[in-house]
């Protein structure tokens, strides 16, 4: 078996009771760069964000002797030899699309799965040889961070509901693990659309409608989370289906306005109308996770109601 990559040799030594400043100093002393964000959030707090990541024990150390409750932030991709699949649960349930990767083959050969503190799943795979960017398929509820991108990992910790909860690992692979083929998961996640015809007779004009609303919304220049919030309500009351709307509203996704954003904005928007599906609950999201029995062994559902340990 080939050994597994830094970042998981590196976490598999660590548990629940690691102080931060400690485990980030084991990465580094392990090869894995990272950099330090803010106390119980995912924000870099250097000038340079992750690509201020090191494995300088010196630097790392005086980081975290400045900033004790930090955050541990990672750069994904050939810096850390690790990618990431990021499975999400707001807005859209992540998990039923990675099912669906799952079941055609193209999410095998992970060496680490990750929960994060707020139901959400990271999994970890060896990066390829080849540069793979990040990517975003927001309508499927999955990320892919890669190179250019970071993630953030244990023990680091957020609030959540009045708690403080802990990214925790709950699998590691007994097999070696092998590099995803990002592209072609993003190409299942998001297949491309056909060209649609107009057919004013089927009311199919709605289309048309989204596109519209989306050239405006790129001509605005404040306000424009409040702006999509309106303008795909206005769709959804004209029972325009979502994935149109989501469809026109990527068009203008920019640096700081992403497509995260935007299908959060507008599922929440047909929600509000009442068109659009609900955010799962926690106990759907729970059987979600657990399905397959890969997600969630036993020992580590026992583990986290005990508060035990991080793997």
């Amino acid at each position: 078996m080939t050994s597994p990559s830094r970042f998981t040799a590196a976490v598999q030594r660590m548990d629940a009771s690691w102080r931060l400043p400690d485990a980030a100093a084991a990465f580094a002393k392990a090869g894995v760069p990272v950099f330090p964000c803010a106390p119980g959030g995912k924000q870099p707090i250097t000038q340079r964000g992750f690509h201020d990541a090191t494995t300088d024990l010196a630097q790392v150390q005086a980081w975290w002797s400045r900033f004790p409750a930090a955050n541990i932030g990672m750069p994904t991709g050939t810096r850390s030899g690790v990618v990431v699949v990021d499975v999400d649960v707001h807005g859209v349930n992540g998990y039923e699309a990675f099912a669906r990767a799952r079941r055609a083959g193209l999410v095998n050969g992970w060496e680490a799965l990750v929960r994060s503190p707020t139901g959400g799943l990271h999994i970890y795979y060896p990066a390829a040889d080849g540069e793979q960017p990040s990517w975003q398929a927001g309508k499927a509820g999955i990320d892919f961070r890669g190179d250019r991108g970071y993630i953030i990992v244990p023990p680091s910790r957020r609030p959540v509901d009045g708690d403080t909860v802990l990214y925790r690992p709950t699998s590691f692979a007994p097999t070696e693990g092998r590099p995803l083929d990002a592209q072609r998961l993003r190409e299942f996640l998001v297949p491309p659309r056909p060209p649609r015809r107009i057919d004013p007779g089927t009311g199919s004009a709605a289309p048309v409608d989204a596109r519209r609303m989306a050239s405006w919304l790129g001509r605005q220049d404040t306000d424009r989370n409040l702006k999509l919030f309106w303008a795909a309500c206005r769709l959804a009351e004209g029972n325009v289906p979502v994935g149109d709307a989501l469809d026109a509203f990527v068009s203008v996704e920019q640096p700081d306005f992403g497509e995260r954003e935007i299908t959060r904005t507008v599922y929440s928007a047909y929600r509000t109308i009442g068109t659009g599906p609900r955010a799962p609950s926690r106990a759907e999201s729970a059987s979600t996770r657990a399905a397959g029995g890969m997600f969630e062994p036993a020992e580590a559902r026992r583990s986290a109601s005990a508060g035990r340990g991080l793997g």
